[in-house]
């Protein structure tokens, strides 16, 4: 009969099936007793519980017949009221990581380096205020569905992008995030597996967390998209990615994750740097800002558009985002303007926007990588 050991991979394994079985739980307690908050409360300290004891006390797992699998899986359900828009964007992702993810509320705050007070805090105002608000424990009208599902794929992409660039802190990216990302995301695609923006989401994450292994290098320091050494990419996951994205745009309404997984396809099939299908990648970014128009997407066309047709016509396209409140003050924008600056010849200008951009930054890699380009293109002593 099969026992939980110490074993750092078994126990691992465990603590990743107690997380997928976690939503199972809590939907069936939510469903048999109401009360959300309280029924997870209940589920997080039977997991904490589980994943502490079991694998210690050398659990032996029951021989009785524990009776059919149950016939629904609440896991979208839980993350659209996860993700209820009564909640804020950060109550969205913290709720869903704990009640859909499985993960503690130490997790969740060491992840976004916050006191665990604060994290504990977020989670219960946002229960709080799930339980005030009526919501029942079931899907959404059909009228609300498609914008539902579209917070929770923005919910899923903003932890994503967290665990793949995080946004402070001493390290470039955390993957228990990004990999939680994907997991719960792979899981919502089995349950809709028709919705191209669903399959597109998954495709970006995989296409891009592919390229993880090849960004920081043996100090953490960042390594960027041109430089990386290209035989370190996960190979599985770009050919998961690509199956998917092609699949989708032959058979879906075309959606913004789908776009973008399309430009991630073509930076992962291009085997050198300056092999990259760039006029390709400029085409899908004015697809792109057809259906998506926001700062972020003017900003990587304007790079695309420097690469296929020189660095003053980035420049320019960089212009109007300088009046754009949610942009003008985000080290990306200073970053690329050094970056194209530098392309177009104007060292002084170029350093004096990466200092500005190592500045604003609260990420200590990135911060550290944009001195060094600064520190680079500073002038020689006479």
């Amino acid at each position: 009969m099969p026992k939980w050991t110490t074993d750092p991979s078994e126990k691992s394994g465990f603590e990743d099936m107690l997380r997928e079985l976690a939503p199972q739980v809590l939907g069936a307690l939510v469903r048999r007793y109401g009360h959300f908050d309280a029924s997870e409360d209940a589920v997080q300290e039977a997991l904490l519980a589980a994943a502490v004891q079991w694998p210690t006390d050398q659990f032996t797992a029951p021989a009785a017949d524990l009776g059919p699998a149950p016939d629904r899986d609440d896991t979208l359900i839980l993350l659209f009221l996860c993700c209820h828009p009564a909640l804020t964007p950060a109550s969205q992702i913290a709720l869903t990581l704990r009640a859909v993810g499985g993960l503690t509320t130490e997790e969740i705050a060491r992840a976004f380096l916050v006191p665990e007070a604060t994290m504990a805090q977020r989670i219960s105002r946002a229960k709080q205020r799930i339980k005030a608000s009526g919501i029942g424990f079931q899907m959404p009208p059909d009228a609300e569905r498609a914008d539902r599902l579209g917070a929770v794929l923005h919910v899923l992409y903003l932890i994503f992008n967290e665990g793949y660039t995080s946004t402070s802190g001493p390290s470039l990216q955390r993957a228990e995030l990004s990999g939680e990302a994907i997991r719960l995301t792979r899981a919502v695609n089995q349950l809709l597996p028709d919705d191209g923006e669903v399959a597109g989401l998954l495709a970006l994450m995989l296409l891009t967390d592919a390229r993880r292994p090849a960004r920081t290098g043996q100090d953490g320091e960042l390594i960027p998209l041109a430089e990386q050494d290209r035989d370190r990419w996960n190979r599985e996951f770009i050919a998961e990615g690509i199956a998917l994205i092609t699949d989708t745009l032959t058979t879906a309404t075309l959606g913004p994750y789908q776009l973008q997984a399309a430009i991630a396809a073509v930076h992962d099939e291009a085997a050198r740097s300056e092999d990259t299908d760039w006029p390709q990648i400029l085409a899908l970014y004015k697809l792109l800002l057809g259906v998506s128009d926001n700062p972020t997407v003017t900003l990587n066309h304007a790079v695309a558009a420097a690469m296929v047709h020189g660095p003053l016509t980035g420049l320019e396209l960089l212009e109007p985002l300088d009046a754009d409140g949610r942009l003008a003050e985000h080290h990306r924008l200073a970053a690329v303007r050094g970056h194209l600056l530098e392309m177009a010849g104007d060292p002084d200008a170029a350093r004096a926007h990466y200092q500005a951009a190592a500045r604003r930054t609260s990420s200590i890699p990135e911060r550290r990588y944009l001195e060094g380009k600064a520190a680079r293109l500073a002038p020689e002593d006479p």
